[in-house]
C-alpha cells in the first residue's frame, strides 16, 4: 500500500454546513447558494474552454458538454475532496494543429487523428496517476522541479505565438479588431468591479463581436475588406436542446507520437493546482495527487473518444475560488451538471460559432502571452536561481526549441515543439552539474 493509499481519507464529505467566511472543500454553503455559485463557475471557465477548440477545430458545444462530464468523473475518481473544474486544455493546440495540418478556420478535416492522439496522451497521464498512487508524489517534484515546469509552460506559450498574431493580421479591419479585443480583455481585467473582473475573455469577446457588427453589418464595412457579416440567423434557426455531433477517433503512430508527450505538461499543470489550491485551503492534498491525474487522464480519454478536447484543471475557477474563499467541491458537481445541459444546446454552441475570426485571434494572443507569462510566475514563487548554469541552460534551451517548434522526425515518430522543449527541459536538468562552490 502507498502512501497515498494510507494517508487519503475514505469515502465522499459530508459536506457540512458552512459557518463561517470561508468554505472548506467538504463543506458546503446554504443549498440555495450553490446553483448561482456553480453558474459563477460555467462562466469563469467559459471562454477558454470555448477558444481552444475553436482554435483547433473542434465542436465548441461538445467541449462545454465534456468539461461538465470531464469535471464530475475527476469528482468521482479524488472522492470530493479536491475541487476543480476542468475545461479545455491549451497545451494540445499546438500539437493537434502540427498532426492535422489545420488551416486555422472552420471544421478540423483531420479531426479524428487528432482525438486518437488525445486519448493515448490521456491514457499516459492515468498510468502516470496510477504510478504516483502506487509509489507516492515524491518522484514528480524530483523529475519535474519549478525551473523544469517554467520552461515548459513558457515553451507552449511561445510555441503557440505565431497562432495568435496570425489571427489578428490581415486587412485593416482584421488587425483593427484584434487589438482593440485584446484592449477589452485588459481593461476589463483590470477596472471593472467585482465578480466582472474575473470574466475579462468573455467581456472582451462579447466588446470586440458588437464593434465588428457595428463595423461589418451596420456600415457595411465587410465587403470592403472581404470579410463576412456576423451570421445572426444561424442562431435564431438552433433549436434549444440537441445532441451535439460525435466523432470516431482514429489512431496514426504519428500523431500519437506527437500528442502524446502533452502528458507531462498536463502533469505539470495539475500538480501546481493541487499545491495552490492546498496552500489556499490550508489543507494538505497531496495524498489525492495520483487520483487527481487519474481523473484528469480518464476524462482526457473519455471526451476524446467521442470528439472532444483534451481536459485539465483549470486556472481561472481556482481565480473565483481565491476571491470568494468558497472552496466546496459540492459546488463544482453541480458546475458539471450545468454545463453539460449548455453542451446539449445547439442554440448556445451556434452562439459561440457567430465570434468572428479576429476576435478569435485576439483572444489567442491574450490567452497564449498569459500562458508565457506563467513561467515566470512559476520561477518568481520558487525562486527559481538563475544564476546556475544549469538553471539557464535548461530553461533557454527550452524555450528555444518551443518558440521555434523544432521537430525531430524518424519514420512514423514525431515529436514536435512543445514535445522536445519538455524532453529537452527534463534531460539537460537532470544531466548537467551546478556550478562548483
Amino acid at each position: 500500500m502507498g502512501p497515498e493509499e494510507r494517508t487519503r481519507e475514505r469515502g465522499f464529505p459530508r459536506w457540512r454546513l458552512a459557518r463561517g467566511a470561508v468554505v472548506l472543500p467538504d463543506e458546503r454553503p446554504p443549498l440555495g447558494q450553490v446553483v448561482v455559485l456553480a453558474l459563477q463557475h460555467v462562466v469563469a471557465m467559459f471562454g477558454s474552454t470555448a477558444l481552444a477548440p475553436l482554435l483547433m477545430g473542434f465542436d465548441p458545444n461538445l467541449a462545454i458538454l465534456f468539461s461538465g462530464i470531464a469535471t464530475l468523473l475527476f469528482f468521482v475518481v479524488v472522492g470530493g475532496r479536491v475541487p476543480s473544474y476542468l475545461g479545455s486544455s491549451f497545451a494540445f493546440i499546438a500539437v493537434v494543429i502540427a498532426a492535422t495540418g489545420y488551416g486555422g478556420s472552420g471544421p478540423n478535416p483531420n479531426l479524428p487523428v487528432a482525438l486518437g492522439g488525445i486519448i493515448a496522451a490521456g491514457a499516459v497521464y492515468a498510468l502516470i496517476g496510477i504510478a504516483v498512487m502506487r509509489a507516492g508524489d515524491a518522484w514528480i517534484g524530483r523529475l519535474m522541479p519549478p525551473a523544469v515546469t517554467g520552461a515548459i509552460v513558457g515553451a507552449i506559450g511561445l510555441n503557440l505565438a505565431p497562432i495568435g498574431v496570425k489571427g489578428i493580421s490581415g486587412s485593416g479591419l482584421d488587425v483593427g479588431i484584434g487589438l482593440f479585443t485584446i484592449l477589452a480583455v485588459g481593461l476589463a481585467a483590470s477596472y471593472l468591479p467585482g465578480s466582472a473582473r474575473r470574466l475579462p475573455l468573455l467581456i472582451g469577446a462579447v466588446a470586440a463581436t458588437l464593434l465588428y457588427g457595428v463595423l461589418a453589418n451596420g456600415l457595411g464595412l465587410a465587403e470592403s475588406y472581404g470579410l463576412k457579416p456576423l451570421d445572426l440567423a444561424r442562431i435564431a434557426e438552433a433549436p434549444w436542446f440537441g445532441w451535439p455531433h460525435f466523432s470516431t477517433p482514429v489512431f496514426e503512430a504519428s500523431a500519437i507520437w506527437l500528442i502524446a508527450p502533452v502528458a507531462l505538461v498536463l502533469v505539470a499543470e495539475n500538480l501546481g493546482h493541487v499545491k495552490a489550491i492546498g496552500a489556499m485551503t490550508g489543507r494538505n492534498l497531496d495524498p489525492y495527487l495520483g487520483r487527481a491525474f487519474l481523473g484528469d487522464g480518464l476524462a482526457t480519454m473519455l471526451s476524446g473518444a467521442f470528439g472532444g478536447t483534451g481536459v485539465t484543471t483549470y486556472a481561472e475557477n481556482m481565480g473565483v475560488m481565491a476571491v470568494t474563499r468558497i472552496y466546496s467541491t459540492l459546488v463544482f458537481a453541480v458546475a458539471g451538471l450545468v454545463a453539460i445541459l449548455f453542451g446539449l444546446s445547439p442554440k448556445f454552441g451556434a452562439a459561440i460559432l457567430v465570434i468572428p475570426g479576429p476576435v478569435i485571434g485576439g483572444l489567442s494572443v491574450v490567452v497564449f502571452g498569459l500562458i508565457a507569462a506563467a513561467a515566470g510566475r512559476i520561477f518568481v514563487e520558487n525562486r527559481v536561481d538563475f544564476s546556475r548554469t544549469r538553471i539557464l541552460l535548461t530553461v533557454g534551451t527550452a524555450l528555444v526549441l518551443g518558440a521555434g517548434d523544432f521537430t525531430v522526425s524518424l519514420g512514423s515518430f514525431k515529436l514536435g515543439g512543445i514535445g522536445t522543449a519538455t524532453a529537452a527541459a527534463i534531460l539537460l536538468y537532470h544531466l548537467l552539474r551546478d556550478d562548483p562552490a
